[in-house]
């Protein structure tokens, strides 16, 4: 077996298991580890149907007769950015939802998160299998030691924010029943919209901006996560899985 695939399982995967290892640590009552797999594997598998979603609304933008910006725009913020967090939520929507472990509100965001890091895992995975004949050794080490950390601090980081984001909106929609669709349209939105600004800036903007946008929406994020940990740390859990199971059904 080729090394370099070993190499490239490894290093795709390790920055979704450090960042798993510390959202898990949030939980004050830890998620099975069984089910903690089953949503990473399924993270994972839907990066397969969003990638094929993401190539046929590319082919449609190709024959739209639009300056080239709004191309841009709409390729980052919702053939990228929309479809991968829509995505995402439907894997909790279909597979957590209505399962028994799910009795704490804090854990929209954990399993959301966990969805996000397996999807960012294949990805990275993706990322790493570009051709490297050529290369020596040391070369391609390098390269995917660079990659690798590029992606823990970036990619990887921005995946969990934003579905985290959105798990936490999820959980204030199971408890304000009323507003509920208009917290979740506002979770959708903001991790979206930071999701497809982060991209946009750092594929298509020169100078400092490109550093600067993206450095900030995480910060943006990962503020909103913190908030949203802490909050929901101090709502009740009693007949919580009773109200998401009902609003699930809707």
């Amino acid at each position: 077996m080729d090394f370099r695939f070993l190499l490239f399982i490894f290093f795709g995967i390790l920055p979704s298991l450090v960042w798993l290892t510390y959202y898990l640590s949030k939980d004050a009552h830890p998620e099975s580890k069984r089910m903690v797999t089953k949503i990473f594997l399924w993270g994972a598998l839907i990066t397969i149907p969003v990638f094929f979603v993401q190539i046929a609304l590319s082919e449609i933008l190709t024959r739209i007769n639009l300056p080239a910006i709004y191309i841009s725009l709409l390729y980052w913020f919702i053939v990228i950015s929309f479809t991968e967090e829509i995505f995402k939520y439907f894997v909790v929507k279909w597979k957590v939802l209505n399962h028994h472990e799910f009795d704490e509100p804090i854990d929209t965001m954990i399993y959301m998160i966990i969805v996000a890091l397996g999807f960012a895992a294949l990805e990275n995975i993706l990322y790493l299998f570009t051709p490297t004949d050529g290369l020596s050794l040391n070369d391609i080490l390098n390269r995917t030691l660079i990659i690798t950390f590029i992606r823990f601090i970036g990619a990887t980081f921005l995946h969990t924010l934003c579905s985290g984001v959105i798990g936490y909106f999820l959980a204030l929609s199971f408890y304000d029943v009323k507003n509920g669709p208009r917290y979740k349209l506002c979770g959708f939105l903001f991790a979206v919209i930071l999701h497809g600004l982060y991209d946009f800036s750092i594929m298509t903007i020169d100078g400092s901006m490109k550093i600067i946008i993206p450095v900030l929406i995480l910060i943006m994020l990962a503020f909103t996560v913190v908030m949203g940990f802490e909050r929901l740390k101090k709502i009740k859990s009693i007949c919580v899985n009773l109200k998401i199971k009902a609003q699930a059904t809707k």
